[in-house]
């Protein structure tokens, strides 16, 4: 008997497993916190990138934890300061001092057209964030009071930290009561009882916290940086959507085999027996994919990657043994008032046998005119744009990014983010006529010095993040790495360099974009060979799983392409966040497969008898509505990434949401049944499955 079986064997076993259960979890909540490590660097970035090796080098400089708050003032009218607007700012500035390390501020600088004025005050960041995030609130209260017309924002590096921050406050509890009341309502529609809802949903919910406890524990164990918000967000949606689709497989198939055996423990030893391969090679296969992530550039994707796959292991786990026990220990009563019985007729799977009857008449228009409609909403993205600035990150613009573009009507946009190009204090002058001269610096001046260390501040025109600035970012290393003797000193683990180097805030972003796209050369064909490596010992065929991984594939151009005419015709995003991409095909090749793994196990398992055209039209009929509700409730698990107010994670979850839906009504339901019926026995190709077989 298998393992995954015993937990059905009797009531003593199933009772042992939900101990087992409880003893597990108080385990996992009582491991030790072991202290998160440090950041590999502020993006997350190895040393091997020139923005990381800066940060490195710039903690030897005596301004190292310190970084300005920029307070703009301005009129709301947005007409110029007059003379007694220009006092009131004076006076101002000089009250902010005792926020400013060494408690002194520089005198207000006016823009040329004289609108706006610009007071920089010194922060400091040895304290850690709570103390900057103090600070700049501090700062903000007091410059609540200003004379009638004048209007007072804070912004720079540490108020986008601060604002960051603060939209991710109460994220944690907002994300799971809305991910729990949509799983609800959903599976209340699913099951029409008034009772066998709460199973599941509450051993899911069960099952993420333990997951997040658990991430708490492994991700700084194997000492990545954990950072909560986005991280344990993604973590906790996956988590939720995965263990439900596994509750809904198991339980679809244990109320089939309650019309077969009177007894329940014997049908729940049955119906594991039959979901336990489909759910471990799904799990498997998410698993798989997501651990890819290990090999990225980024520090933020390595810890999703474990955090993820750590999340998909506990749901494949509640699902094969605390689900079952829970089950039958509640019996027949649960499903009230649709009780199976046994041999009462199935009520499920009359609307995807038609569907199904409908595919095998006509299987070769169907596979071309899915093929079409996939084709026609991958189209839609051949006009996408990538890489969002830093006033484009959030979907309600907090003060900072208010701040930020006031600041850039009147100056040059980069002023709150210099640009930092470290080198030789005996080549700064050289290094500082070269930067100056590149086009789009709009300013370039020596800054602090260090011992063997010296650091140009460099403005650019264009606003952080944009095109512009990474074409300038690109120029202003390749003018600035040629002056000779510009080389500082080599940060341990990184080659020496060649010349003066580039970093900041601005060239962290650029370096990021190059992370990112170098992640997807890299990641994607690995994430494919795996998934198309698993349906081949799953299936013990080639030509299935070659076509499998063609319907994810084509589904995930398609859902991207639809996702994008959203964003930018009805949403009004001005592009796709560049690190978007590879999260987002990951998610949908590992997940979308799923579904096609439901579907198809079955098949070949009713092909056995019935051959692979009754096998087929079988398998959706009696796995269609399942997979159906598994498909819809995941797409709005992730859709719910849009409570939070990132657009980077509001775009995730619309292009998963999307391809899922994609996956669950279109590929899975239309698509492949057709090239099954068109293919036969072939569909197997090499393996053979068929009537009597």
């Amino acid at each position: 008997m298998s393992v995954f079986t015993r937990v059905a064997h009797g009531r003593f076993a199933a009772w042992l497993a939900v101990v087992a259960a409880i003893v597990v979890s108080a385990a996992v909540f009582g491991l030790p916190r072991p202290a998160n490590p440090a950041p590999v660097s502020a993006t997350g970035l190895s040393v091997q990138w020139q923005s990381t090796q800066v940060q490195r080098l710039q903690d030897q400089l005596p301004s190292s934890e310190v970084q300005p708050a920029i307070v703009v003032v301005s009129r709301a009218d947005g007409a110029a300061l007059a003379e007694a607007d220009r006092a009131a700012v004076a006076a101002r500035a000089g009250e902010l001092a005792r926020f400013a390390v060494g408690g002194r501020v520089s005198p207000a600088q006016f823009s040329p057209d004289g609108t706006v004025a610009l007071v920089a005050v010194p922060v400091g960041t040895a304290d850690g964030q709570d103390a900057v995030t103090d600070t700049v609130t501090g700062l903000r209260a007091a410059l609540a009071e200003l004379p009638d017309g004048l209007t007072a924002e804070v912004t720079g590096a540490p108020a986008f930290t601060t604002d960051l921050s603060a939209v991710f406050e109460g994220a944690d509890i907002t994300l799971l009561a809305v991910t729990a009341a949509v799983v609800a309502l959903l599976l209340l529609i699913t099951y029409r009882s008034p009772f066998l809802w709460l199973v599941p949903l509450l051993v899911v919910a069960a099952t993420e916290q333990l997951t997040l406890r658990a991430v708490d524990t492994i991700v700084p164990a194997v000492g990545i940086n954990l950072q909560e918000g986005a991280v344990t967000g993604i973590a906790s949606v996956l988590v939720f959507g995965a263990a439900t689709d596994y509750a809904l497989l198991l339980i679809a198939r244990y109320r089939e085999e309650l019309r077969r055996a009177q007894d329940r423990f014997a049908a729940m030893r049955a119906a594991l027996r039959r979901t336990a391969e489909p759910i471990l090679a799904s799990g498997g296969t998410v698993v798989l994919g997501v651990l890819t992530l290990l090999l990225s550039e980024q520090e933020s994707n390595r810890a999703l990657a474990v955090a993820c796959a750590t999340g998909v292991v506990f749901a494949m786990l509640s699902a094969l043994f605390v689900l079952p026990a829970v089950l039958v220990l509640f019996g027949r009563g649960l499903f009230w008032p649709f009780v199976p019985h046994v041999g009462g007729p199935a009520r499920e799977g009359r609307l995807w046998g038609r569907l199904g009857t409908v595919v095998r008449r006509r299987p070769a228009p169907v596979a071309v005119l899915a093929t079409l409609l996939l084709a026609a909403l991958a189209l839609g993205g051949l006009g996408i744009r990538t890489g969002l600035s830093e006033t484009e990150q959030f979907r309600a613009e907090p003060e900072a990014v208010t701040g930020a573009q006031t600041l850039a009507r009147a100056f040059p946009a980069g002023t709150t983010q210099p640009v930092a190009v470290l080198t030789t204090p005996a080549a700064v002058r050289a290094v500082t006529d070269a930067a100056a001269a590149v086009p789009g610096v709009a300013s370039a001046r020596p800054g602090d010095t260090g011992q063997g260390i010296a650091q140009v501040d460099v403005v650019l025109v264009a606003e952080p993040g944009t095109a512009a600035s990474d074409r300038t970012i690109g120029a202003l290393r390749d003018a600035v790495v040629a002056v000779p003797g510009s080389a500082p000193p080599a940060v341990d683990g990184a080659d020496a360099p060649a010349g003066a180097i580039v970093g900041g805030t601005v060239a962290a972003t650029y370096d990021s974009e190059k992370a990112n796209d170098a992640d997807l050369r890299l990641i994607l064909p690995i994430i494919l060979l795996l998934v198309g490596a698993v349906l081949v010992l799953l299936l013990r065929g080639l030509l299935a799983p070659v076509l499998l991984v063609l319907t994810v594939i084509a589904s995930f151009f398609a859902s991207l392409g639809a996702a994008w005419l959203l964003f930018d015709h009805v949403l009004g995003f001005p592009a796709l966040d560049s690190g978007v991409l590879l999260l987002a095909f990951v998610f949908l090749v590992a997940l979308g497969v799923d579904y096609n793994i439901f579907l198809v196990t079955r098949a070949r398992e009713d092909a056995r008898d019935a051959g692979t055209h009754d096998g087929m039209l079988s398998a959706l009929r009696v796995t269609g509505g399942v997979i159906t509700s598994a498909g819809v409730l995941l797409a709005a698990v992730f859709a719910v990434l849009g409570v939070l107010p990132l657009i980077t994670l509001t775009q995730i979850g619309i292009i998963v949401c999307v391809g899922v839906l994609l996956d669950t009504l279109l590929v899975r339901t239309v698509l492949v049944p057709a090239l099954a019926f068109l293919l036969g026995d072939r569909f197997w190709w090499p393996g053979r499955v068929g009537a009597g077989q």
